[in-house]
């Protein structure tokens, strides 16, 4: 089999997986967005990079956005928002920052496969996305992919999903976005 048929079956195989999605789960992330004074996001390993991009298209909007962990991030204030991405949801660094930012007083959204890990238990919102991993308990899907990827990949798309629908509802265009895109490169 060639990269190219490789690529077409994890092309096909995430179609299948973003009917696994839900849409009241999906809103409830996107209201929390539009209402938090501050977005603070956070993930570790390929989940971190996945939601490194999303940040930067938070950006792009115009909202006020910060990396957890970058030498530039604020203090939280009552009004903000948190966002994790973690697979598994039992992250050790992840939970600990969790718990903090609940501590905090601060609104807590998670992106996860397991909808009962310990994060998931206490965020306030809760998105699950598909995904294989070797650290679920139970799980009805099967990937093509090793460990991880399908979860990475999933959460990459469903970011820019959610990009979209909040440009839509904040009368954003890809014009407007690209005016707060960088210079200094």
């Amino acid at each position: 089999m060639s990269v190219k048929e490789h690529t077409q079956e994890i092309i096909e195989e995430l179609s299948t997986f973003v009917a696994y999605e839900k849409d009241d789960e999906l809103d409830q992330l996107v209201t929390a967005i539009l209402q938090a004074k501050t977005i603070f996001l956070s993930g570790a390993g390929r989940s971190g990079v996945a939601i490194t991009g999303f940040s930067n298209r938070l950006l792009h909007l115009g909202l006020s956005v910060h990396l957890v962990g970058e030498i530039s991030c604020p203090r939280t204030k009552k009004g903000d928002l948190l966002i994790i991405g973690s697979g598994s949801g039992t992250t050790p660094s992840l939970v600990t920052l969790a718990k903090k930012a609940k501590s905090n007083g601060i609104s807590l959204a998670l992106l996860t496969m397991d909808k009962e890990s310990e994060m998931a238990k206490i965020a306030d919102v809760v998105v699950v996305l598909p995904g294989v991993s070797p650290k679920l308990k139970e799980n009805n899907l099967t990937s093509i992919q090793p460990m991880g990827s399908a979860f990475e990949q999933i959460s990459f798309l469903t970011y820019d999903g959610i990009i979209l629908e909040l440009m839509e509802r904040m009368n954003e265009t890809g014009e407007t976005m690209l005016e707060r895109h960088t210079d200094l490169e």
